[in-house]
């Protein structure tokens, strides 16, 4: 019986991912920086650059087709700006950067 990866499979790995701060595993630069993502300009590049380090992470992703991996923003009420990968057409809210 072969083992099969589906989209549930996915969204976990990247939530995953998104919990886990760079270089948290020792000897491995698996994670993220989201607080540096946050405190740059997105026109200088910064939001590409953790996709593809995601892409990179999660080797999975590269499987997909281009443009399957999204970043973007939601603005909500009063001051609040929402950060959201989406992964296949499906949504994963990055957690709050404490």
């Amino acid at each position: 019986m072969a083992n099969t990866i589906n989209g549930n499979d996915i969204q976990d790995m990247v939530s995953h991912w998104l919990l886990v701060p760079v270089n948290g595993y020792l000897g491995s630069s698996y994670g993220q920086d989201i607080k540096a993502l946050l405190h740059r300009p997105q026109a200088d590049g910064a939001p590409e650059a953790l996709l593809q380090k995601l892409r990179v992470d999660v080797p999975v992703l590269q499987a997909l087709p281009s443009g399957a991996v999204n970043l973007y923003s939601v603005q909500t009420p009063p001051d609040r700006l929402d950060l959201v990968i989406e992964v296949a057409g499906q949504a994963i809210t990055v957690p709050e950067a404490r």
